[in-house]
């Protein structure tokens, strides 16, 4: 492996992610390297790390090669590996936009979640096949300091736990995990929305993100507030034959998703690249050890 890596630094909605160019996936990326990558005193910084690969070369993503030529291998902050991340495939498919390997228009995405499909505006924002949010059955419920709130189980290729609160501060200062019941209902861990109402189909939100802490935006977080409020609202497109579309407030700008009568949701918001530049050797060593 080479001991020279380049990297880039993007965020969407203030989400931030390190993302490491690699089509070939020659670089190995442990989960103790991750970790330093993304620790924001010691490293570059983020709340995760979005590894670039072509579909074709990572064994994970072979299979969905013939649809998306491009593999997008997310890690959390904490080097741990996830599913999905709806604003690391905005700033995914940026980078590529960036790199030359793509231009506006439409485009696959190949995650861990699915294949994804992806529009890039010529306005500048980018919009993102979410899929459809799977609803398991049974109640949950997850609780700060005193205060526990019934939520909504939703999985949008991840799970989710959608509680609606009074008042944002609520939620506590979300450094670790709110604890949940029963535990059965995500035997993996689970990110928490806690939302509050802004005005009609207009919600805010703050999010303990599995493996990162609060961050800043989660996208798969907001599609699932959509669908979590909807079926409060009584809004259901399944049922009422009418897209629902939701401006969704998060602490780094706005989202604005909509769900569509047959399932499929689409988000919306801005991707960023701030920076890039190539990781020092030795510090790089030092932190493959």
């Amino acid at each position: 492996m080479s001991t020279r890596i380049a990297f880039l630094k993007g965020h969407g909605t203030e989400n931030d992610f390190v993302i490491v160019p690699d089509p070939e996936n020659a670089v190995d990326l442990p989960p103790a390297a991750v970790a330093a990558l993304c620790d924001r005193r010691a490293g570059i910084g983020g709340d995760g790390l979005l590894h670039v690969v072509r579909s074709a070369a990572h064994p994970e993503a072979r299979a969905m090669a013939a649809e998306a030529e491009w593999f997008m291998d997310y890690r959390n902050g904490d080097g741990s590996i996830a599913e999905m991340c709806g604003n690391g495939v905005r700033v995914f498919a940026r980078y590529l936009q960036r790199a030359g390997h793509v231009s506006e228009g439409d485009l696959a995405v190949a995650t861990r979640g699915g294949v994804k499909t992806v529009h890039i505006a010529k306005e500048g924002d980018i919009t993102v096949g979410m899929g459809r949010a799977r609803l398991p059955g049974g109640e949950v419920t997850v609780s700060v300091g005193g205060r526990s709130w019934p939520a909504r189980n939703v999985n949008m290729g991840n799970p989710h736990a959608v509680a609606f609160v009074d008042d944002l501060a609520h939620a506590g200062d979300l450094l670790t995990p709110p604890p949940f019941s029963p535990v059965s209902a995500y035997p993996d861990g689970v990110n928490v929305e806690f939302v509050v109402d802004r005005g009609p189909r207009h919600v805010a939100l703050r999010v303990h993100e599995r493996g990162a802490g609060e961050t800043r935006s989660c996208g798969t977080g907001a599609c699932a507030v959509a669908v979590a409020t909807a079926r409060r609202d009584d809004t259901d497109p399944a049922v009422t034959g009418t897209p629902a579309t939701y401006t969704v407030d998060v602490p780094g700008g706005t989202l604005v998703i909509t769900e569509r009568p047959d399932g499929e949701i689409e988000m919306t918001g801005p991707a960023v690249i701030v920076a890039e530049g190539v990781l020092d050797a030795e510090w790089l060593g030092n932190a493959l050890r």
